[in-house]
């Protein structure tokens, strides 16, 4: 069964246009952690991304360079690779989820109690990563991600600063899903939002955007919403798998009890979203079942 229309799509190039910075994890702490020595980061590094290089440590921070292909930077003639930089034992100043993001902390069932016991925070990114090919960027993500879930033990949560997802430690060492499927989910968050005084919902994501892939977003009433989140998993992994070959203007498959099925085509255009950030997301009009004006 294809999940869209056979007729012919030119891929999209929607977000390089957008300034998207560096990826930023947030490891929270209850206490103020000691850095790793040298040669455990190093060790662990090694055994997650491959050979990398320490080209800056001490008690505050260190600073990887992964030993691979050199990067293109900006068409120039100067190649450079990526950095991923650790900061060690920051004091929470300020909350690092707002009241509405932290109602969208669904894969992390304890997230209020762990933001309310955490007040430290060791803070990780990677630089002139978005240079690489997009899936290579992504397994370079990931695999930074479980080795700093390895490097800390003291850590309760993580939360990725560029989509609001926080998940568990444990969630990250006991995740066995393929790698090519880990990004989405360990950074990409599915939202769900209410209208007050309505029976309408807007389900998107938030996150793809680092990969320079679209987000989705759904204006819906009168269908489960744990359906619509199937869908949009199912849409996020083609997305993924196939560097986004979809057109404003084309259909892909809809839902029927709770299945994909090609018998229902839901069309699907770029637009502007409708919940903050903002920036362009790929709209599934939902047929029947679509809210809004369209």
């Amino acid at each position: 069964m294809g999940l869209f229309n056979k007729k012919k799509k030119i891929v999209q190039d929607l977000t390089k246009e957008e300034k998207i910075g560096p990826f930023i994890i947030h490891l929270l702490m209850a206490e103020k952690c000691e850095m790793p020595e040298k040669q455990e980061m190093c060790d662990v590094m090694n055994a997650h991304l491959g050979k990398v290089d320490c080209f800056s440590y001490d008690e505050e921070h260190a600073c990887f360079a992964p030993k691979m292909e050199m990067l293109d930077f900006e068409n120039k003639k100067v190649t450079v690779p990526p950095t991923l930089m650790v900061m060690n034992g920051l004091k929470i100043k300020q909350p690092i989820l707002d009241e509405i993001a932290v109602t969208q902390t669904w894969d992390c069932p304890d997230s209020k109690k762990i933001l309310d016991n955490c007040k430290y925070q060791v803070i990780a990114n990677d630089f002139l990563g978005l240079q690489l090919d997009y899936k290579t960027h992504a397994e370079l993500l990931v695999d930074f991600i479980e080795a700093l879930a390895e490097l800390f033990p003291t850590c309760q949560a993580m939360i990725f600063e560029n989509s609001k997802k926080m998940l568990t430690r444990q969630d990250i060492l006991n995740c066995q899903l393929p790698k090519e499927m880990k990004f989405i989910y360990y950074a990409v968050n599915i939202r769900l939002f209410t209208i007050q005084g309505g029976q309408d919902m807007i389900i998107d994501t938030l996150g793809m955007s680092t990969l320079f892939l679209p987000d989705l977003q759904y204006h819906f009433h009168g269908m489960n919403p744990n359906h619509v989140v199937y869908h949009a998993k199912n849409v996020l992994s083609y997305i993924y798998e196939n560097n986004n070959p979809i057109e404003s203007g084309e259909h892909l498959d809809g839902l029927a009890n709770g299945e994909m099925t090609e018998d229902i085509q839901w069309y699907v255009q770029y637009e502007n979203s409708i919940i903050q950030p903002a920036r362009q997301v790929l709209d599934i009009n939902m047929g029947e079942f679509a809210a809004g004006n369209r």
